[in-house]
């Protein structure tokens, strides 16, 4: 193991994981706008996402290679107030349980009880599933007979195929285009659903085109500033590999690990 490996390693296993609400802040801000009552509900989400790509923080660690994290900085742990809105009690257990723990300072529960909340109340997708199930069935999951992680959070475990590693999210639009151009409107009732569905996909691959670029230029900010020639050099690299993926296939193990 060399030296930046055990530095990054050392840091990752110090960092104490928190909850962070920027994310939530950022999707909230987003439907208050109203502006998601102009859209289809897929496309509705898809400017949802490409709002928060455009406003998150973007974080860079010193010595890192791989660039990107979910939050403003390692171990930030976002939440997702549109599936699930964590109540005040929640939040309690979330810092306070032995295992696997979240902090939550006190701005995250000012925020959360002040503007997350209030906003959310009623509107999630847990809250709208449990909604229109039997009473049984509530009563059963209450009683702890069995869970479902789906509705409680979003998963993180998605697998993606071969097609990263052959294909770049310009090759992705080319074929969203494809397919909406064989769209058959006067015979498919199903067409303009799922031309929305199409152009939802579109807004998504734009927005984390994006994001990539974002973190680019951010890392030419940190080489045009930087003194230490090999570290500028690998800010410049970054910059050049952000460039590049995800709008196209990765060329190179550090291009495809990124």
């Amino acid at each position: 193991m060399n030296e930046r490996i055990k530095k990054l390693r050392t840091q990752s296993r110090r960092a104490i994981p928190y909850l962070s609400l920027e994310r939530a802040l950022l999707i909230t801000e987003f439907y208050k706008k109203g502006a998601a009552h102009k859209y289809s509900a897929p496309v509705a989400r898809a400017k949802a996402f490409e709002y928060i790509l455009k406003n998150k923080e973007i974080c860079f660690n010193d010595d890192e290679l791989i660039v990107g994290e979910r939050g403003p900085e390692p171990k930030a742990t976002p939440s997702y107030p549109e599936v699930c809105c964590h109540t005040l009690n929640d939040l309690e257990i979330l810092d306070s349980r032995e295992k696997i723990s979240f902090k939550v300072q006190d701005e995250v529960w000012r925020k959360s009880k002040d503007i997350v909340i209030p906003f959310w109340k009623g509107k999630t997708i847990r809250e709208k599933i449990f909604s229109q199930v039997d009473q049984e069935w509530v009563d059963a999951y209450s009683a702890g007979i069995y869970t479902e992680f789906m509705e409680q959070r979003a998963p993180g475990h998605t697998v993606a195929g071969k097609n990263i590693w052959n294909m770049g999210f310009m090759d992705f639009k080319k074929r969203i285009q494809i397919s909406i151009e064989k769209l058959d409107f006067y015979n498919d009732p199903d067409a303009f659903a799922k031309r929305e569905q199409l152009k939802a996909m579109d807004i998504a691959a734009d927005s984390i085109i994006a994001y990539a670029k974002r973190h680019s230029k951010k890392a030419l900010k940190l080489a045009k500033n930087e003194s230490d020639p090999i570290k500028k050099k690998e800010l410049e690299k970054i910059a050049e590999i952000c460039l590049h993926i995800p709008a196209h296939a990765p060329r190179t193990f550090w291009e495809a690990l990124q």
